[in-house]
Formats: structure tokens, sequence, C-alpha cells
């Protein structure tokens, strides 16, 4: 999956354009970056790519291309 598709994923997860994340984003500077985004990717881990996503992992995201990196 390429970058382009990954941040299309997340943004529709935050709930924003495309345009508005670019992978050196930190995220707590990000409003959409709650617990909300964070419940809903730990879901589309699991079901998309059959994994899980550990509070730990979440913790040491801390930009964008962390999560991009992730999903890989």
């Amino acid at each position: 999956m390429q970058d382009t598709e990954k941040i299309r994923i997340i943004a529709e997860m935050m709930d924003l354009d495309e345009e508005e994340l670019s992978p050196d984003m930190i995220l707590d500077d990000i409003d959409e970056y709650d617990s909300f985004f964070k419940l809903y990717l730990v879901t589309w881990v699991k079901k998309e790519q059959k994994r899980r996503l550990t509070v730990a992992e979440i913790q040491a995201f801390k930009t964008v291309q962390d999560i991009l990196d992730y999903i890989g």
C-alpha cells in the first residue's frame, strides 16, 4: 500500500481532507488525533491487517509517518 493510500485512510478516520495531513505532522498538534481516532485505528488494524495494536505502540506514535510505517 502506498503512502498516499495510507494518508487517505488516516484522513478518513480523522474526518479530514487528505491535503490536511502530511507525514511530518506531529500527532499531538492535530485536534482530531483523539481517543476516538485511536479506537478507530485499533479496530481498522485488527480487521484489515489481522494484528493487535497495543497501547504502548499507540503511545510511541509521534508523527503521521509513525502510523504510516506501522500500517506498512
